[in-house]
């Protein structure tokens, strides 16, 4: 039975390196995720045209999915689940899940196709547009089928990012509900201002905010959150700490896992806040920051899987962090040094 289990969107990365131009062109900003709209639905032939494009099995519960799996390196540690369409695509992205040894419970759709997600990288910094398509059409009855609902009650973390709140607020209920009954540990990732900015998504954070006992984010993420609560502040280690302190309906302090790019990690735990630094790289090493937060997640998803201690759990998300920072795309090279 898989000791960690992802809920979320499964998308196909498409990526490759793209101008300011390209941006500007179709409206988007570095280092921002949102959902696709009409005038965005060129750019993904815009970027499979380009001579260099990298298909990856993405989205990011999937990725950081993926890096837990590589840093346990325990075959059927972990499961996926999320929709997918009847196409090339999806193909493509079940022979990933496969070689990374991640069991995948896709739910298929064949009335759509797979979902994709343009990612148009400009030097160190990444704009993300995803185009749901099939992910977005993800059933909770698909996870309460029998041989699924199987391993969400036997899972020991059940994770999802964000990005799920726009598509199955019930699938959330659902497991966030089984996990306080199992006595799992329940992890979500505030993943993108705009989900805290559209009332509804903002809403699924907080029905399920009590029955989570990690949130992850980052500091734009924190402060936007901040923001809609109109708490009149952007200290990152003051948001932290006021996150962690509402109250669980487990009856068990929650952690809040902050990460700040280049600086410290912030962990908010009883109205305290620890600082953990990251592994610094030189500039120079740096090929791809896509991916550095789902990849951080993941390390420190397999360490909560062992059993380890927050220190522990944050040094695999750091190690995780900084080796897919060299690869392009969220990819794992080779067996990881970081022993768990």
């Amino acid at each position: 039975m898989a000791l960690l289990l992802g809920m979320g969107n499964p998308l196909l990365d498409i990526s490759d390196k793209v101008t300011e131009d390209t941006l500007k062109k179709y409206g988007l900003e570095a280092n921002n995720a949102i959902l696709a709209e009409e005038k965005h639905l060129p750019l993904y032939k815009d970027l499979a045209a380009q001579p260099n494009v990298k298909y990856v099995a993405g989205g990011a519960t999937q990725n950081s999915i993926r890096v837990a799996q590589w840093m346990l390196q325990q075959p059927g540690a972990t499961a996926y689940m999320g929709c997918v369409g009847e196409d090339e695509y999806s193909k493509k992205m079940n022979e990933v899940m496969k070689a990374d040894g991640v069991q995948a419970l896709y739910m298929v759709d064949k009335s759509v196709p797979t979902g994709t997600c343009a990612v148009c990288i400009t030097g160190n910094d990444r704009s993300l547009v995803a185009n749901l398509s099939a992910a977005n059409n993800y059933k909770a009855s698909h996870c309460q089928e029998p041989a699924n609902w199987k391993v969400v009650s036997g899972a020991k973390i059940i994770y999802s990012a964000g990005f799920f709140t726009t598509v199955s607020t019930e699938a959330i209920k659902l497991a966030s509900e089984e996990a306080a009954k199992t006595g799992a540990t329940y992890c979500m990732n505030l993943s993108a201002p705009f989900l805290m900015q559209v009332p509804p998504f903002k809403a699924c954070f907080v029905n399920t905010l009590p029955l989570v006992d990690f949130l992850f984010g980052n500091e734009t993420e924190a402060r936007t959150w901040a923001e809609t609560e109109g708490w009149d502040t952007t200290d990152v280690g003051f948001i932290a700490t006021r996150l962690s302190l509402i109250p669980s309906a487990k009856g068990k302090p929650r952690y809040v896992v902050i990460t700040q790019g280049a600086d410290a990690t912030l962990v908010a735990h009883k109205g305290h806040v620890t600082q953990y630094e990251i592994t610094k790289l030189d500039k120079s090493k740096i090929v791809d920051t896509n991916g550095a937060g789902d990849a951080y997640v993941g390390g420190f998803l397999a360490g909560l899987a062992k059993g380890k201690d927050i220190k522990a759990c944050h040094e695999a998300g750091a190690y995780s962090a900084s080796i897919i920072i060299q690869q392009d795309g969220c990819v794992c090279p080779g067996k990881p040094e970081h022993k768990l």
